[in-house]
């Protein structure tokens, strides 16, 4: 029986560089454009009502507002979605609160964060299930509701791969999205994920570092000076930007933003699907550190910091899971503690055994690696050692 797994078919396919889009023309822009500002409006009304009572449940939010939000002119699908839009927000900001992730109670941006209502951009993504949008597979288009009313069909541009998927595995909603000046639909498709295999050869351990993005016990070097050189570059520049505090100044700082995400997540796809490849071919797993509030816990030079902040090693993780799902390769999470430190060979454990940020040698016995090369194979055999004790666990069970 296999399990089933959600996946987006992005307008932008994760492990290929071609962007697909909504190919509508300006008066269908137009009406689409004026549709998501209407159902953020919408959304943005519910939420203030959700936030004056309390009442951010679903099915009650949709019982107080409903009526409502089809004055304000949305058809009964998209009033609906977006009261679920809403609820879900705030569900998350709970979970959010909760979990810690806006600081500690009293702290200035917990206190901003209940204190006021959640607010939606008047572009934000809104969701559409089949009753107010239809796909056309074979003639590549789609029609969509509309403040307009229904759309005509509007082309779209599509892999071949992300073509099969919707046609065998779409279900449930799609999202209209507006981003960089294109629309875009983020389709859900539910997708039998194969058996995770047993892991034949051992581990492939990875090291998410600074210097470096992702270094394997292979030895092989994933990004790292020409993705440092970007990412300071940009620094650098949303430094001046925001020194100049003008309209144009900010205007250049959100488009910076952006293109820093896209550049960020296209390298971390790409480093992503070698080491699935090449843990698949080897009949390995993949070993990963568990960094789990890396931001917080390690302590860096202000240049280095710089560099840790600005790149997101929880969705390189992410995207190194779905992937290894997706291929049937097991994913084992290992405790990070003194893997730079502990030698690979004998196990001896020194902060001497570090004498610069390249370097790692044994003070016990001698052996001599590239720093991050050592701490991967502490990794993959804490990787081996981890698939051990959980199965163990699953066969006393």
């Amino acid at each position: 029986m296999h399990a089933k797994r959600h996946q987006r078919v992005f307008a932008r396919d994760p492990d290929h560089s071609r962007p697909e889009k909504l190919l509508p023309d300006k008066a269908t822009e137009t009406a689409l454009r004026e549709t998501l500002r209407l159902c953020n409006i919408a959304a943005n009304h519910a939420s203030r009502r959700a936030f004056d009572t309390g009442i951010v449940g679903k099915t009650s939010l949709q019982r107080l507002v409903y009526g409502e939000l089809k004055q304000l002119g949305l058809s009964a699908q998209p009033a609906i979605h977006a009261v679920r839009k809403v609820a879900g927000a705030y569900a998350t900001l709970k979970a959010n609160l909760k979990a810690g992730n806006y600081g500690p109670e009293g702290s200035k941006r917990r206190a901003k964060a209940e204190s006021t209502p959640i607010r939606f951009r008047k572009d934000a993504a809104q969701p559409f299930d089949d009753r107010c949008l239809s796909w056309q597979l074979d003639a590549r288009t789609i029609s969509i509701w509309t403040v307009h009313g229904r759309s005509g069909r509007i082309p779209f541009q599509c892999s071949l791969e992300q073509m099969n998927l919707l046609g065998e595995y779409r279900r449930g909603e799609s999202d209209l999205v507006f981003r960089g000046g294109n629309w875009y639909l983020y389709a859900t498709c539910d997708i039998p994920e194969p058996d995770t295999r047993e892991p034949e050869k051992g581990f492939l351990g990875v090291d998410l570092g600074i210097a470096n993005i992702a270094v394997t016990s292979d030895g092989t070097v994933h990004a790292g000076k020409h993705v440092n050189q970007v990412r300071h570059r940009n620094h650098r520049l949303r430094k001046r930007l925001q020194k100049k505090g003008t309209k144009s100044a900010k205007r250049l700082l959100r488009k910076l933003s952006g293109r820093e995400a896209r550049f960020a997540a296209d390298t971390n796809h790409r480093i992503s699907k070698k080491l699935v490849t090449e843990a698949e071919r080897t009949c390995r797993g993949i070993a990963l550190e568990d960094l789990g509030g890396i931001h917080d816990r390690v302590r860096l030079r202000k240049p280095q910091r710089v560099t840790l902040h600005s790149w997101s090693f929880q969705q390189l993780g992410g995207y190194i899971a779905y992937k290894a799902a997706r291929a049937g390769v097991p994913v084992v999470f290992v405790d990070p503690r003194y893997t730079s430190q502990r030698c690979s060979a004998c196990g001896h454990i020194s902060k001497k055994n570090r004498p610069d940020q390249a370097t790692f040698a044994c003070m016990s016995c001698g052996f001599a690696e590239h720093a991050d090369i050592n701490a991967a194979r502490n990794i993959a055999a804490r990787g081996v050692a981890g698939w051990a004790v959980s199965h163990a666990a699953d066969d006393a069970a």
